[in-house]
């Protein structure tokens, strides 16, 4: 065999191998990190969270990937701990080397984070509501869920169309209810409202008979306010019902799930609180830029996993999709490119509402992505 046949043979197979090599680079996976609470007291927040990311993720790399690349979910379940969601974070980015982090159910987890996430520079979206959690904002930590502001914001324009000036307020210990607090008291002075009874209940109360009876022994007071999630809402609202206290009653965001209609009962009827239009799809106009969005969201779910969603389902979906739409955006998994382009995002629509993020928000969402919602003969109605 001659010396030139021999380098063409030589070259040609040096092609293959580099474009067998070059190949498999091109389909290795983009990796997206995730600890949630899947078990534990918050396990109503990471469960459908969790079915979420698994479900889209399947469904993305059966559609072809993203840049032609299958997506791989690295996944761990933080139980509602914040010391474990620290360690967990820190998993992702040192050891499993992720392009972004799609996580955080609570926001004791998520804060517990974010120092890492901020040092390591990869890019987090978180699905818990505080505030804090973008504001002020952090380059690398952006969020799906509306904050605490906002709700509290939203449920404070229901009560001003209704002619209520003077309200009680009741409000869990923990991050969650403790932030939602402090920004129900700001935006009610900003508002004209006046909070003229201020109590708090231990997440491991089992009963708020005492804070609720000093509110239905102010007659001044026109409506009450609960802000806190997990069972205490539900608790809340049971005792406010025994105490039959006659006066328009509002939860916040943390309890908008089917499975707290299941845990109030009839107590719960009348009630109103700010929610994605993810629990009443059918009451959307046609017109509407998410009834598309959300109604399928809303069937595949309940096909795959037989049970119905809830809004914390949906902040996983929203979480992701962005993540994709930011990776695409970028052409690359070049995080300060995937953090650029999740930070220009514009015109978003999503489950959860329509996200404009800018330099100055990452969470991109006003008040007005929520809708009211009234419990009526068991179920939610939608107001406006």
């Amino acid at each position: 065999m001659s010396k030139k046949l021999l380098r063409r043979g030589g070259l040609l197979a040096a092609t293959l191998a580099a474009g067998i090599f070059s190949g498999a680079q091109a389909a290795d996976p983009i990796k997206i990190g995730s600890f949630l609470s899947v078990t534990g007291p918050a396990s109503f927040l990471g469960d459908p969270e969790l079915k979420t990311l698994r479900m889209y993720v399947d469904k993305i790399n059966e559609e072809g990937g993203v840049l032609g690349r299958p997506l791989e979910l690295v996944h761990y379940d933080d139980e509602g701990n914040a010391s474990n969601a620290r360690n967990y974070a820190s998993r992702l980015v040192r050891a499993d080397r992720v392009d972004i982090i799609v996580g955080g159910s609570t926001t004791g987890a998520t804060m517990a984070a974010v120092p890492l996430i901020e040092q390591s520079r990869t890019p987090f979206i978180s699905l818990a509501g505080a505030v804090v959690i973008t504001d002020p904002v952090k380059p690398w930590v952006f969020k799906t869920p509306q904050s605490d502001r906002l709700a509290a914001e939203r449920v404070m324009q229901d009560m001003q169309e209704r002619g209520i000036t003077k309200i009680g307020l009741i409000s869990g210990t923990g991050g969650f209810g403790r932030s939602g607090r402090e920004q129900t008291q700001q935006v009610a002075e900003a508002m004209g409202i006046q909070i003229l009874e201020d109590v708090t209940y231990s997440p491991s109360d089992t009963d708020m008979t005492a804070q609720l009876t000093r509110i239905r022994n102010n007659q001044d007071i026109e409506a009450v306010f609960n802000f806190g999630f997990g069972q205490s809402p539900a608790i809340v609202t049971r005792n406010f019902a025994q105490l039959g206290i006659d006066r328009p009653f509002y939860q916040s965001h943390g309890v908008a799930s089917n499975s707290f209609l299941d845990l109030a009962g009839s107590a719960a009827e009348g009630l109103r609180l700010p929610a994605s239009p993810i629990l009443v799809p059918d009451s959307l106009a046609d017109d509407d830029p998410q009834k598309t969005i959300v109604q399928a969201y809303v069937d595949a779910y309940e096909a795959r996993w037989n049970e119905s969603v809830s809004t914390f389902g949906g902040y996983a979906y929203d979480g992701l999709m962005l993540a994709v739409a930011a990776i695409e955006e970028a052409g690359s998994t070049d995080r300060e490119a995937v953090r650029q382009a999740l930070e220009n995002i514009q015109g978003h629509v999503g489950v959860t509402g329509i996200f404009n993020m800018s330099p100055n928000d990452h969470n991109g969402l006003a008040a007005d992505s929520f809708r009211i919602l009234e419990v009526v003969d068991g179920g939610w109605k939608l107001i406006e």
